[in-house]
């Protein structure tokens, strides 16, 4: 059973390092609309991609904790020959700080979803005055929601070109990755039980 608990950390521990290096070039994207660097330079770039909830918390804090997992899994470093409660303890600091870092980055993810990209769009749609600004257009469309309104994905958004469509995409990623990683957590966090069980049951 210990063998066990062992290779299912080692599992889990990849899993988790992999979802993470996703999770933080899904975030990098969103940083270069349409692979365009000007966008980024003028600080054309929503808020909710420029928190980076994907780099630093779906991608850094889960891949430590991942290493972490991964270490104890092999029984590598300092842990080669480690006490079972101070693996245990190791464990579980690794699972809080991977469901921390991913419930960010979920978190995010949906109000990023909810409020819409960030791009320039005609305001002459909102009031009478021919104008066009960089914001949120889709924050004020309280009676229709874009996400399942296609036919403003192409006509509320003038640039970045398909803007609608890139938000979209990798923020619906940066939230399936996030989700994905909150379940891996989870199963690891029963497997450091199961390691725990195993360890006073080879005591008694």
């Amino acid at each position: 059973m210990m063998a066990c608990s062992r290779t299912c950390s080692r599992i889990l521990g990849l899993s988790l390092g992999t979802t993470a290096l996703f999770a933080a070039g899904a975030n990098m994207v969103l940083l270069f609309p349409n692979w365009d660097v000007t966008y980024l330079l003028r600080g054309l770039i929503g808020k909710h991609a420029m928190l980076g909830s994907g780099l630093w918390g779906g991608g850094l804090m889960v891949l430590i904790a991942a290493t972490l997992i991964s270490l104890m899994g092999w029984r590598r470093g300092c842990f080669s020959k480690s006490r079972p409660c101070r693996s245990i303890l190791t464990a579980l600091l690794s699972s809080g700080l991977a469901m921390l870092g991913a419930l960010i980055c979920f978190i995010t993810s949906g109000v990023a979803l909810k409020d819409g990209p960030f791009c320039m769009f005609d305001i002459s749609s909102f009031n009478q005055t021919q104008a066009w600004k960089y914001g949120y257009p889709f924050k004020d469309l309280h009676n229709r929601n874009y996400l399942y309104d296609y036919s403003l994905w192409n006509s509320v958004c003038l640039e970045p070109f398909k803007a609608v469509i890139w938000h979209v995409s990798f923020f619906s990623a940066l939230l399936c990755i996030s989700l994905l990683q909150i379940l891996l957590v989870v199963i690891n966090f029963f497997n450091t039980l199961l390691d725990l069980f195993c360890s006073l049951c080879e005591k008694s």
